[in-house]
């Protein structure tokens, strides 16, 4: 009987329950089938365009019924969460909100028994149930969820971006149907949606690099312009021009609207000595503002370094702040030029030299005009060498800028003055293409076809004068010669081939003339050089040929040539002193000592010794490095001393350490030289034998 009460009494509730819960089935579907309202959140953030798309909830969809079952994962059910694009204005997001209205209207529908009720089965039959996984509809669920996001919102953390399974919808079977097509625009987002420290790439978490955070700027989180500039100007302070250009031309392509990274960029340009380009951009900058004074004043000071004063004094008095010291240099350097322009007329040199110096020091360090007055000043005084260093020191511009920069008649001026450079070092045939370029810019200039006729004369004498030498017609190749330097006397090539000539015909005098002129004209002609110490041998200046043949020599070590010469020049003054010469011959000026007197007689007599002082067996590389050394200067007598069999000696001179090289000179000690350092025994033989 208990029994059967028992059972009567199951029936009893589950046919209760099965009428209560068919009354609330029915409320639910009515609940399901009317519009749903988020509840209101506040500093919440959007990630759509402010459109919304309400979700409708078909009353024979099964699967909230099967989801709230006691057997699903809860998991499942809290990861339905839905975005929706955003009503709200001014990009605020009510996705929060909306997610917990559907949190509370889910579970109120998948089943007549309320949540609370379930939660209290549920924790009865499963102990190891955890509650907090399964999303409630009570109040403190909701204020839980109100709460974390309106935390998010505070600390002004932007949406992440979904992909994967973390893009999921109340329905499980229609998350991956509906919503993947959402996956790609929710990824396309600008970078302004995203969170600035935190990416979410499919289910893994990752730090963002800091690396070009500093670049990017607040709301748009792209790469700043300003940072950039900012940056460039750091590097400018600290002469770093190419890399703060790199950072300039970045700003630039992100903002070519902005007169100040135009003008910047003329600085850096200016540093690195690219006037050109510098003007580019300072025009441009004026262009974009007008009244931006600084870069009216840049430009000014880019004409004033190039030695245009007039252009300076307009460009810097076209602004209403303009710049007294610049104002005040510019008119300086323009009376230095006139002054410049007055001593060339009545062909002071020494005076345009000073002027032009003097400009120079005032600022116009890269002014064409100003070097090229200065190196004609200098060729004119027959100051060659020091031209050649100012004309290299000329800053360099392509033809057509610097004409249309500076007139034709002063690029015609500038290329005049460098076929005359190029003639005095023997170039030729650059020196009449620079001269047929002049004559063609200002075909009117007197002084620029006079360049090119002596251009041209020299460049015809030096080509027919080297086919009759060759031919060993001397005197007809000396008449050619002659022809030629009657349009350049001061050709250091034609000087010296007529030399050549003159030496072949027995004129030794006036062979050592034409040298000495070319050598004048042009200080490191070797080959000017060998050819008067050829002419003083034959004319047994043995001295004066020993001096050339040696600096030829410290010039080209290796040059057996030379060497020879100048072991016979060398021989021929000792015989001529009375020296005993028998036990010298070529190559032999390295000598192992045997006895206290053949020591004596190296080390006491004129001219310079090399003595290494070393051990028989276990100093091999010095005595290998006293070898090569010999060879390289033959005048200099090397002897080898090995204290074994000359302890006394080693003695004597005092040597300190072994190995030890020790230099005497006219029988003088000089120097001591550790066996281990070569360069400096290199450097002392050559220092002392000059």
């Amino acid at each position: 009987m208990a029994a059967k009460a028992k059972t009567n009494n199951k029936v009893g509730s589950e046919l209760g329950c099965g009428l209560m819960g068919r009354i609330l089935h029915l409320k639910s579907h009515k609940l399901r089938k009317a519009s749903v309202h988020s509840l209101p959140l506040r500093n919440a953030q959007s990630d759509d365009d402010g459109k919304s798309e309400p979700k409708k909830t078909h009353p024979n969809d099964t699967q909230p019924h099967k989801l709230s079952g006691a057997d699903q994962k809860p998991a499942r059910k809290s990861a339905s969460i839905h975005q929706h694009p955003s009503t709200c204005p001014n990009n605020q997001n009510p996705r929060h909100s909306d997610v917990v209205a559907r949190s509370s209207t889910s579970s109120s529908a998948s089943s007549p028994i309320s949540s609370h009720s379930k939660v209290q089965q549920n924790k009865g039959k499963n102990h190891d149930w955890n509650p907090q996984r399964d999303p409630t509809g009570n109040s403190l669920a909701l204020a839980r969820i109100s709460t974390s996001h309106q935390q998010d919102s505070e600390n002004n953390k932007s949406q992440l971006k979904l992909t994967g399974n973390l893009l999921v919808n109340n329905t499980p079977r229609r998350k991956s149907v509906e919503y993947m097509p959402k996956i790609a625009e929710l990824n396309s987002l600008p970078s302004s949606y995203t969170n600035a420290s935190k990416g979410l790439m499919g289910n893994i978490m990752r730090k963002n690099s800091n690396e070009f955070s500093q670049f990017l700027s607040p709301r748009q989180k792209k790469v700043d312009p300003e940072v950039l500039k900012s940056m460039g100007n750091e590097l400018y302070k600290q002469g770093r021009f190419e890399e703060a250009l790199v950072l300039y031309d970045r700003a630039i392509a992100l903002d070519s609207n902005k007169a100040t990274y135009h003008c910047n960029k003329s600085a850096a340009l200016i540093g690195l000595g690219r006037f050109q380009e510098a003007i580019i951009a300072c025009e441009e900058s004026i262009r974009l503002d007008p009244s931006y004074v600084r870069a009216h004043n840049r430009l000014a000071t880019i004409h004033f370094r190039l030695g245009e004063a007039e252009k300076a004094l307009d460009c810097n008095q076209s602004t209403s702040c303009a710049d007294s010291i610049l104002a005040f240099q510019a008119q300086a350097l323009q009376n230095h030029l006139n002054k410049c322009i007055e001593a060339r007329k009545v062909n002071a040199w020494s005076d345009v030299l000073k002027e032009t110096r003097s400009a120079i020091s005032l600022g116009a360090d890269s002014a064409p005009q100003v070097y090229a007055l200065q190196t004609e000043a200098l060729l004119k005084l027959l100051r060659y060498q020091e031209a050649y260093d100012i004309y290299d020191k000329m800053p360099k511009f392509s033809l057509d800028w610097f004409s249309k920069m500076f007139g034709p008649a002063r690029s015609a001026y500038l290329l005049m003055i460098s076929a005359q450079v190029y003639l005095a070092s023997g170039r030729f045939e650059d020196a009449v293409a620079a001269a047929q370029q002049a004559a063609r810019v200002d075909p009117g200039n007197r002084e620029v076809n006079a360049v090119v006729r002596r251009a041209r004369a020299a460049t015809s004498a030096r080509m027919s004068g080297n086919l009759l030498f060759k031919a060993s017609k001397f005197a007809e190749a000396c008449a050619v010669y002659n022809e030629g330097l009657e349009h350049d006397p001061r050709n250091s090539v034609l000087l010296c081939n007529r030399a050549a000539c003159r030496s072949k015909l027995g004129q030794y005098e006036k062979a050592i003339e034409d040298c000495n002129t070319a050598l004048m004209v042009q200080p490191c002609y070797s080959k000017a050089r060998l050819r008067r110490a050829d002419c003083n041998s034959k004319l047994e200046r043995w001295e004066a040929a020993i001096q050339d043949y040696e600096m030829l020599l410290r010039e080209r070590p290796g040059d057996e040539e030379v060497a020879r010469a100048l072991f016979e020049a060398q021989l021929q003054l000792k015989m001529l002193r009375g020296e005993d010469i028998k036990d010298l011959k070529f190559g032999s000026n390295l000598v192992f000592i045997s006895s206290n007197d053949r020591f004596r007689h190296y080390v006491t007599s004129p001219g310079m010794a090399v003595v290494l002082f070393s051990n028989k067996a276990t100093h091999k590389k010095e005595l290998l490095v006293l070898e090569q050394t010999s060879k390289r200067f033959p005048s200099v007598n090397f002897l080898k001393v090995e204290i074994e069999d000359h302890p006394y000696l080693a003695k004597s001179e005092g040597v300190n350490f072994i190995p030890a090289f020790k230099i005497y000179k006219n029988g003088s000690r000089v120097k001591e030289i550790s066996g281990n350092n070569h360069e400096l025994l290199e450097r002392s033989v050559k220092l002392y034998s000059s």
